[in-house]
C-alpha cells in the first residue's frame, strides 16, 4: 500500500476529470478520500456483512467482488483486491461510476459526515 501525498492526489483527481464531476469539486473528493482512507491505497474496513476497499473505500456488497460477500452485485466488475494496489486507475473508474449513479457523493459516509456543506478549500490549497 501507499499513502498518496495530498498535492499528488489533487493532481491525479484533476487529471482524471473530477473537477465539476457530478457537481462536485476536487476539494470534495479530497475530503472524501481523507476521511474514507486517509489517502492510503491499501485501506480496508470490515463492516460485518460487507467490506470497504482502497483509497475510495469501495464496498463489496455493491461494487466489487471479494469472494465472501453474499449477494454481491459487483457493479464495477472488479475484484476488491484490485482496489488495494498502488494503481488507482480502476478505483477511479469505479468511484466515478458510484458518483454517477448516486448523482453525487452521498454513498460515502466520510463525505456526508465531514465534508458536505463545509469550506473545503484547505484540501487543495497550494497544489
Amino acid at each position: 500500500g501507499r499513502i498518496i501525498p495530498r498535492c499528488e492526489m489533487v493532481k491525479i483527481l484533476r487529471r482524471n476529470g473530477f473537477e465539476g464531476f457530478e457537481g462536485k469539486t476536487v476539494a470534495d473528493w479530497m475530503c472524501l478520500v481523507k476521511y474514507e482512507s486517509n489517502y492510503n491505497t491499501k485501506a480496508y474496513n470490515n463492516n460485518g456483512p460487507s467490506r470497504d476497499y482502497g483509497i475510495f473505500q469501495i464496498n463489496s456488497k455493491y461494487w466489487c467482488n471479494d469472494g465472501r460477500t453474499s449477494g454481491s452485485k459487483n457493479a464495477c466488475n472488479i475484484s476488491c483486491s484490485k482496489l488495494q494496489d498502488d494503481n488507482i486507475e480502476d478505483d477511479i473508474r469505479c468511484a466515478k461510476k458510484i458518483a454517477r449513479e448516486a448523482r453525487g457523493l452521498t454513498p460515502w459516509y466520510g463525505w456526508k459526515n465531514h465534508c458536505r456543506g463545509r469550506d473545503l478549500s484547505s484540501y487543495v490549497r497550494g497544489c
